[in-house]
């Protein structure tokens, strides 16, 4: 059992050992990718969505270094047709990026990458042959195993968002997923399947074309994996009933997210902190997500102040998605806030009528919250611009006035 290979079912694991909602059903949908054309996953999802807990349970799944059939056989997977041809079968390469610049720096992410993956392979596989290529490693690492990789990348965009005034960081990392998904003489030799995890989709400049064969699933269009995003309705109640919480008020405080024939979503994160607490309250704030509403909604682009005044009414407004960049920087319009704002969670988004609205109460707060700090910085803008104007003239017309400025302290 390795860091970034084959990382055991530990992590899965601790998560059955707490309330567990099952969304195993996720694994049946990608064993019907395993060595198709359709082999490469990209799902993206808000901040507190479960991401890293479906990367956790697909890791114990695949891993061919344990035994996780207690972990699955009571679950819903156990019924899929598949459960047993892949269980357990995998080597598993395992990339946490948060982590690993946490561990490195976006700057080394690549070398410290390919060093300790190549070491654990080694470790694990002494006969093979260290080439000059990180994917040609890979490719004589699964022939000399007899199976190819499954590899899962848990916010594979977090290099992007934090190189983002460093286009040379970003390039280097994303030549490095090119070599791995965009190779026409390795990819299929290496990987049975890959699964991916972001914030935000791929970027729709060609910048990120390393990641262009995947399919993605995204806030807009989750498809398929649409009740794998959230908690649903029924999984919701079946909470409340267990643990005795008002349903009622939990559905007022978290449900609002909607897909094509799924029309009530929870935001799982704050439903589970809502059942351990007892206590209906928005977790929200508590993420680093709600610390960047402010700047976005100031961007007060073809009046989206009064926009987000009337979607905090309870106004749908709409939104053409097809042009956002897909990244935390580039905004030509109000329409461009608005769909990230929907990747982030802030807002649901109907496919069907393209109209956004706030989803819950939760949310409604955050939003009232982030008006309330734009009005304050606004105001202590104007007061210091002001300032910078008539204390001049005050210390020419009156030699012994004192001025109390509003930065004193």
């Amino acid at each position: 059992m390795g860091n970034y290979l084959n990382p055991g079912n530990s992590g899965f694991t601790r998560i059955r050992n707490d309330v567990y909602i099952d969304k195993s059903g996720l694994i049946g949908l990608v064993n019907r990718t395993i060595d198709t054309p359709g082999c490469l996953t990209c799902i993206s999802r808000p901040r507190r969505f479960g991401k890293s807990f479906a990367a956790q349970m697909l890791c114990a799944y695949y891993d061919k270094t344990c035994d996780s059939a207690g972990l699955f056989d009571d679950l819903e997977i156990a019924a899929d047709e598949s459960y047993g041809e892949f269980l357990n079968r995998y080597d598993v390469i395992y990339l946490d990026m948060t982590g690993v610049i946490g561990e490195a720096s976006v700057a080394d992410s690549v070398p410290y990458i390919q060093r300790n993956v190549i070491k654990e392979l080694k470790e694990r596989y002494p006969g093979i042959k260290a080439e000059e290529g990180f994917a040609a490693t890979l490719a004589n690492a699964a022939e000399t195993a007899g199976s190819k990789f499954i590899m899962i990348i848990d916010e594979w965009d977090a290099p992007v968002r934090e190189a983002a005034g460093r286009p040379d960081l970003q390039k280097k990392y994303l030549e490095f997923l090119r070599s791995l998904f965009k190779n026409s003489g390795m990819t299929s030799k290496i990987f049975a399947a890959a699964y991916m995890t972001g914030i935000l989709p791929v970027k729709k400049d060609g910048s990120q074309s390393a990641i262009s064969d995947f399919f993605e699933y995204s806030m807009i269009k989750p498809r398929q994996f649409g009740k794998y995003v959230g908690f649903t309705e029924e999984e919701v109640r079946e909470l409340c009933d267990t643990y005795g919480r008002d349903f009622q008020r939990m559905k007022q405080w978290y449900d609002g997210y909607s897909f094509r024939d799924l029309s009530s979503v929870y935001n799982p994160n704050s439903v589970m902190k809502a059942v351990r607490n007892d206590d209906f309250d928005s977790y929200w704030t508590q993420t680093s997500a709600a610390e960047s509403l402010m700047g976005y909604i100031s961007l007060d682009f073809d009046g989206l102040g009064r926009t987000v005044s009337e979607l905090i009414g309870g106004v749908e407004t709409k939104v053409d998605t097809r042009g956002f960049a897909n990244d935390l920087v580039t905004f030509r319009d109000r329409d461009d806030v608005l769909t990230l704002l929907i990747h982030l969670g802030y807002l649901t988004y109907d496919e069907r009528t393209e109209k956004v609205h706030i989803p819950n109460e939760e949310i409604k707060l955050e939003f009232a919250r982030a008006i309330r700090r734009v009005k304050r910085d606004d105001t202590i803008r104007r007061i210091r611009e002001s300032e910078q104007l008539i204390n001049p003239v005050f210390a020419i017309c009156n030699p012994k006035f004192t001025w109390i400025s509003s930065n004193a302290t």
